[in-house]
């Protein structure tokens, strides 16, 4: 009887086990389909920049050629790029800006994060969740109250006003990421520094930050990413190209009036592009296991 009940059983079994498998299949092929489709979209953009950065003039403004296609290739504008004075100085704005703004913003989210996680005081969970709701402001508001400020210090149209007013995108985020990650840490190592004589500053450094450090390199490549590529404060607080970075400085000198320099505008909008998708091409991994290590771990 036994015998009969498993074979009459049987076969239902199997059939489960078939369908799990035909919805797992399913699954992988919607999945990789969805991904497609947005590889796709998101890759086209990029794609077509390249294309017309290769394209001359002539062949750019010839509307009976299929424009995501190249007749004659050629470097003409990223040698116009390359080799134009002034836009070798957009690039040395946007190194200095970008190098100082990092900087500036991983010592203050260090120094803030680790004040909010590990020394517990009055009001630190408010603070803490306050240093992150501001980041929630978008720029396009912050930036008319901050042309008054700038401006009142004499800083306006220089970059290092823009070195000012950046951290203000830079370091709420990265704040955010080094409490989720500091707090992750067990609190045994306090105690056995604390018990060893160690300081605050010590455990800081000596502790804290090596075992934090995916979690700085995240924060690192975030403020990286937001300084280098900023646009609405350069455009409201910048006038002259001596003082713009690259972001601001391709467009507004490749675009006089109704003509527009495509081939150069695209060119230098993808050599513009290129430093942070080479950083996120090597350190993607360090990123995202900054981005989720304060979950995880603990």
């Amino acid at each position: 009887m036994s015998a009969t009940a498993a074979n009459r059983d049987a076969p239902g079994i199997y059939h489960k086990a078939g369908s799990l498998r035909a919805e797992r299949r399913w699954a992988l092929w919607t999945a990789y389909a969805s991904l497609g489709v947005a590889a796709i979209i998101f890759l086209a953009p990029p794609f077509y920049m390249l294309i017309t950065s290769l394209k001359t003039s002539g062949e750019i403004a010839n509307m009976t050629g299929n424009p995501w296609l190249v007749r004659d290739p050629t470097l003409e504008n990223y040698e116009a790029i390359v080799f134009n004075p002034m836009f070798q100085r957009f690039m040395l704005n946007s190194i200095i800006i970008t190098a100082s703004v990092v900087a500036l913003t991983m010592v203050i989210s260090i120094l803030a994060a680790f004040a909010l996680a590990r020394m517990r005081f009055w009001g630190s969970q408010v603070l803490a969740t306050g240093v992150f709701l501001t980041y929630l402001v978008p720029d396009t508001l912050l930036f008319i109250p901050l042309y008054q400020i700038v401006g009142g210090l004499g800083l306006l149209n220089s970059i290092w006003g823009l070195i000012l007013v950046y951290p203000t995108l830079t370091v709420p985020f990265c704040t955010w990421i080094m409490i989720g990650y500091f707090a992750s840490i067990p609190k045994e190592l306090d105690e056995a520094a604390l018990i060893d004589g160690a300081s605050w500053p010590q455990m800081l450094i000596k502790i804290f930050i090596p075992v934090a450090l995916p979690g700085i390199i995240a924060a690192t490549i975030f403020a990286f990413t937001v300084s280098w590529a900023a646009f609405v404060y350069p455009t409201a607080f910048v006038t002259t190209p001596d003082q713009m970075p690259l972001t601001i400085g391709v467009v507004s000198q490749l675009v006089r009036a109704d003509t527009f320099a495509w081939g150069q505008i695209m060119a230098g909008a993808l050599m513009a592009a290129l430093p942070p998708v080479v950083i996120y091409a090597f350190l993607m991994d360090y990123y995202i296991a900054g981005l989720t290590a304060g979950a995880t771990k603990g």
